[in-house]
């Protein structure tokens, strides 16, 4: 079968498109024909050798998948151990959720790890509650964009997002939020606080870090939530005073997608409930045009250039 293969570590020009054999399903595990893989940007970290733990060569990329099994049920489901970017791919059983034909392949894998986060942030960490102020950061990524429709979707008052440019908070503002403004980390605290008629904020979701994560936290209103989830501007993090977050009875609260999954509840129950949404035109998730197999070199430089808007997929 035709797969793309990482023999050694580096950027986009390490991926080659091969001839490999077919994987083969042990016990609890299903093959699967993959019609769209997902691409994160984690996957450019996995081939460079900077992800921990990093993979051993030669592996084939891609940790997510949707696609049908030999009796014909249309799932989805992630692949940890990599091996999505081929024509077909082995996934565990027990991680396996079907998709609804409602559902979009694209839609599908923006929901698995973006979809996930986002609901997760907002539910299980910053705990909304009907009527507070939400800011969303990077409210045009695939995280941010999902956010921004849940924060509404889950009774937000007043839904703030943050983005780069004119065009991305234009995005975020025709999915649902009020007032989007500057991502910038120079004034960010006055912006989204004048954006909130000058009062402090209930919730941020915060995946910028450095100087927009202390800025973030200075804008919490008393019982506020910051919940970080990256680093994307690769600055420093400032430590975090006890004693300050006491003084407004605020919360930092640090999220990952992984070990969440191990808790009951938290993975299946969730995207079944986002594809319903997503069927019934709730929740929008933004798609960027899908690449097909031998252009992954391509679609991996786009992403890194930061030139993709929507879950970008791979096409086998």
């Amino acid at each position: 079968m035709r797969a793309v293969q990482c023999a050694r570590f580096g950027g986009p020009e390490v991926l080659q498109l091969v001839h490999v054999p077919e994987p083969v399903a042990a016990d609890g595990q299903l093959l699967v024909d993959v019609s769209a893989a997902g691409v994160n940007f984690a996957d450019t970290s996995r081939i460079a050798g900077s992800y921990r733990p990093a993979p051993e060569l030669p592996f084939i990329p891609g940790t997510e998948v949707v696609g049908r099994t030999a009796d014909g049920r249309r799932v989805l489901a992630p692949i940890f151990g990599g091996g999505g970017f081929a024509e077909r791919a082995v996934v565990d059983d027990a991680n396996v959720v079907a998709v609804p034909d409602t559902v979009a392949d694209a839609e599908a894998l923006a929901l698995l790890v973006q979809g996930l986060t986002a609901w997760h942030v907002l539910q299980s960490c910053a705990r909304i509650r009907p009527g507070e102020t939400v800011v969303v950061n990077a409210a045009a990524g695939g995280v941010g964009s999902l956010a921004v429709q849940l924060a509404r979707h889950f009774g937000a008052g007043r839904v703030i997002a943050t983005a780069s440019t004119d065009a991305r908070r234009d995005l975020a503002l025709s999915l649902g939020a009020d007032v989007a403004v500057s991502s910038e980390a120079d004034g960010y605290a006055e912006r989204v606080l004048a954006a909130n008629d000058g009062r402090p904020v209930d919730i941020v979701l915060e995946s910028i870090g450095g100087r927009v994560f202390d800025a973030g936290l200075a804008i919490l209103a008393n019982f506020g939530r910051l919940v970080t989830f990256g680093n994307a501007s690769r600055e420093g993090r400032t430590p975090v005073d006890p004693a300050a977050l006491a003084d407004r009875n605020a919360a930092v609260m640090g999220f990952w997608l992984r070990p969440a999954l191990t808790v009951p509840g938290t993975y299946a129950e969730p995207l079944t409930e986002m594809f319903a949404l997503t069927a019934a035109g709730v929740l929008r998730p933004a798609i960027h045009a899908a690449y097909p197999l031998e252009d992954v070199r391509r679609a991996f430089e786009d992403l890194l250039a930061r030139s993709t808007t929507g879950k970008v997929t791979i096409r086998p």
